[in-house]
């Protein structure tokens, strides 16, 4: 399929999905806007889940380490059948004119500058903060990431209280509507859509986004806490609550989000369309109670990375909750990115009475000879067995097996050079599903015999983490400039530009069909 092709599916918003099968970090060097990372190395794992209808169009595209050909092959046994190849793959892309971005979840980054731009989010810069901190009449900083990411580094006096979360539960930390909120992440998205949508649904306390996040906060040179625990009442007064509806109701309707009942669900499982459902609400709430078929995604994270949740570009997407707000507000924003968005908000509690986390949704895996960590602890004793961890690289750094090689699956071949002869090979992942597929590949390179690790790394006990053999560099994740403690200065500010950048570029590109909805007066 040609580029323009695929560009005249994204100008209609039909159904078609962009599917990038190199390595993450490889696929963050460059690539087309509606592009998602779907790695080859992981590819029967993913695909079922993220891509639920066999005859969705998916391009696809790779290169000469993890071949495009290859990631059909894959994708027309799992039952797909209207596969095509990108045409001249992403160089074709950029040879018909085709805009290139760098980094992930590029759609919601330059969704959320677009936001800035049109809404003119208010922000405040790091030395303004720091100074109503110090003067004691601090604002009420709210942290619209992760909480994960929150402990890791967060804004001194700040509380989590990730992106969903927000017009639900921060009327409880500054029930004064004088209070000013401060609103951060690590860099600009979440802080401005945070920020956006406490003001789109009528709050009446200044708010602000924190200029750049944590990134503008440590190039300023100011000191970052590490292992905050603050979190919001989990409780909201029935005032509160009846404030936050109403705003999110208000906002939702004027994106045009469709308000349904759960009977209503049905009717869009149509043949020919993609539905996808997703529950916003927490982990926890979601293991104890959902709908039938719903996935989780908290709300922030599916705003923030709608192309990992949702890669069908063209989709219908399906939000619900149990408070009337969280999936109101995340169907706002996802309206507003151009998506046919429908809210169930509330959902009924008999709705919800489906138990359990998201079970996994991929082909049973190849069978494949296996030894237990016991024999293998034999075997390794007598030199006889060379293990190859093919899981990701950040579970192989914190713990492996002990003289264990790190590999990408889709680079065995590479790989063997490097790792050389052995007597036999066993092949590991974190639960043991990912080595037996790759194990499969292995067999097929090589005269040896190849085992894969019963229970996977998990069944092993006494990992190792003070010496990683690496047979092939790894790509498989991209380091995001915010993550971590320890990010050159040169790379967060790189990223800062970068992001002040994306306007423009979606100007050039024009395949996003965004619509911000401008503040009321």
């Amino acid at each position: 399929m040609h580029a323009e092709q695929v560009r005249a599916l994204l100008l209609r918003r039909s159904e078609v999905v962009i599917a990038d099968v190199r390595e993450e970090a490889v696929h963050a060097r460059g690539h087309p806007l509606w592009a998602a990372s779907f790695p080859l190395s992981r590819l029967e794992l993913d695909a079922w889940r993220r891509i639920p209808r066999c005859d969705t169009p998916i391009v696809v595209y790779g290169d000469a380490d993890s071949p495009a050909s290859r990631a059909i092959g894959v994708l027309r046994r799992l039952g797909y059948t209207r596969v095509h190849e990108l045409e001249g793959g992403l160089d074709g892309w950029i040879a018909s004119g085709g805009e290139i971005f760098q980094d992930v979840n590029v759609p919601s980054k330059a969704f959320g500058e677009l936001v800035e731009s049109v809404a003119g989010t208010p922000s405040l810069p790091p030395q303004r903060v720091r100074e109503l901190i110090d003067a004691g009449t601090p604002p009420v900083i709210v942290d619209a990431r992760t909480f994960d990411e929150y402990a890791t580094t967060s804004i001194p006096t700040a509380t989590s209280v990730p992106g969903a979360e927000l017009v639900l539960r921060v009327r409880e930390l500054a029930p004064d509507p004088a209070t000013p909120i401060v609103v951060n992440c690590a860099g600009r998205t979440r802080s401005i859509i945070g920020a956006q949508s406490l003001i789109n649904a009528g709050l009446p306390n200044p708010v602000a986004a924190l200029r750049d996040g944590t990134i503008g906060w440590t190039l300023a040179g100011q000191r970052l806490d590490h292992g905050a625990t603050r979190t919001a009442p989990p409780a909201v007064t029935p005032e509160h609550h009846a404030r936050a509806v109403a705003g999110a109701r208000a906002v939702a309707e004027r994106a045009g989000v469709a308000f349904i009942g759960a009977r209503d669900l049905p009717g869009l499982r149509e043949p020919g369309r993609t539905t996808y459902v997703f529950d916003v609400r927490s982990a926890a709430e979601y293991a104890s109670g959902h709908l039938d078929g719903a996935r989780h995604a908290p709300g922030g994270q599916l705003v923030q990375e709608t192309d990992h949740y949702a890669p069908v570009r063209g989709a219908r997407i399906v939000v619900v909750d149990d408070d009337g707000v969280r999936a109101a507000m995340t169907g706002s924003w996802l309206a507003q990115m151009g998506w046919e968005t429908y809210a169930i908000s509330p959902a009924a509690p008999d709705d919800l009475v489906w138990k359990g986390e998201e079970p996994p949704l991929h082909p049973e895996p190849p069978r494949m000879d296996t030894v237990d960590a016991a024999t293998l602890r034999t075997w390794l004793d007598s030199r006889s067995a060379v293990v190859i961890d093919v899981g990701p690289s950040r579970a192989y750094a914190a713990g492996h097996v002990p003289g264990a090689w790190y590999a990408a699956r889709a680079l065995l071949p590479a790989a063997l050079g490097a790792i050389g002869d052995a007597e036999r090979y066993v092949v590991t992942s974190p639960t043991g599903v990912l080595a037996r597929f790759a194990a499969a590949d292995l067999r097929r390179l090589t005269s040896v015999p190849v085992f894969a690790l019963d229970g996977g790394t998990g069944a092993w006990e006494g990992l190792e983490t003070d010496s990683v053999r690496y047979a092939v560099a790894p790509n498989d994740r991209y380091r995001r400039p915010y993550e971590g403690t320890d990010n050159p200065r040169e790379a967060m500010e790189a990223y800062l530009e970068w992001e002040y950048g994306l306007v423009k570029q979606l100007e050039r590109d024009a395949t996003h069909n965004f619509r911000v909805l401008r503040a009321i007066p």
